[in-house]
This record gives C-alpha cells, sequence and structure tokens, in this order.
C-alpha cells in the first residue's frame, strides 16, 4: 500500500491534484488506516497513471471521466472511445492551426522591424492594430 506522498512521486502527481481527482470523482476515495492517512494500491496506481497520460495527450477532465467509465466497462465496444479520442484530435487540430497563425504573424511582425527607434517599431505597430490579429483569428474558425 502507498501513501499520497508515494503515489504522487511515482506518478508525477501533485498530492493537491490526486486530492482533486478524489473530488471530482475521477479517483475513488481510497482506503484509510485507522489513523486516517490514506493507502493506495496498484488499482489507484494504474488509474492515476491513466489520468496522467490522458491529460499529457491534452484530454478535457470531462473525456477522461468518459474514458474512465468506458475502462471500467471492459464488455462494452470501443465506437465511443474512438469517438473522444477523435474530438481530441480535432481540437489539437485547432489549436496547431491557431499556432500555425501565430507563428506567422509573428515572423512577419519581426520581419517588418528596421531596428530602428521605438517610435517606429513594427513590432509595437503590430501588438496596437487588434484588426489585424482579430482577423487571422477569424480566417482559422477560432
Amino acid at each position: 500500500m502507498l501513501t499520497i506522498g508515494t503515489l504522487a512521486r511515482q506518478t508525477g502527481t501533485k498530492v493537491q491534484t490526486i486530492r482533486y481527482y478524489e473530488q471530482i470523482g475521477l479517483m475513488l476515495e481510497p482506503g484509510r488506516t485507522e489513523g486516517g492517512q490514506r493507502r493506495y494500491g496498484q488499482d489507484e496506481l494504474d488509474r492515476l497513471a491513466f489520468i496522467r497520460h490522458a491529460r499529457q495527450l491534452g484530454f478535457p477532465l470531462g473525456a477522461i471521466r468518459e474514458l474512465l467509465e468506458l475502462a471500467d466497462n471492459p464488455q462494452q465496444s470501443c465506437t465511443d472511445a474512438d469517438s473522444i479520442a477523435q474530438r481530441q484530435l480535432k481540437q489539437v487540430e485547432q489549436r496547431i492551426l491557431r499556432l500555425q497563425a501565430l507563428k506567422k504573424e509573428l515572423k512577419r511582425m519581426i520581419a517588418e522591424c528596421s531596428g530602428g527607434s521605438v517610435a517606429e517599431c513594427r513590432v509595437l505597430e503590430v501588438l496596437r492594430d487588434h484588426s489585424e490579429c482579430l482577423t487571422a483569428h477569424n480566417e482559422i474558425g477560432a
């Protein structure tokens, strides 16, 4: 059996995060010693590792909850899990498009800088002009 500190170290998760996951029901309430100290076993370690990996892949907590429910019922079809992963992939692709647009804008802004005085600074000028940013943001559907 593991303490919460040991569980945190083994999974690279903060103790507060583990407690939060327990509060919102992603992690089940652990067993406790007579003194009230939390104790975790391999099942909790595996579940927390699952949550951590899903978070690293950018899944929101709601999707992780859905995935855990599916994982807890292995007889179900994996169609729902595939749908959740497809939804996440679409979100990632949209973020990539936004980041590519940001990269393009930053490169343009830097390339147009003459290196003169602040009064003539293209970087500051572009940052003051929100219309171009809003246009680029709307073009990518964000």
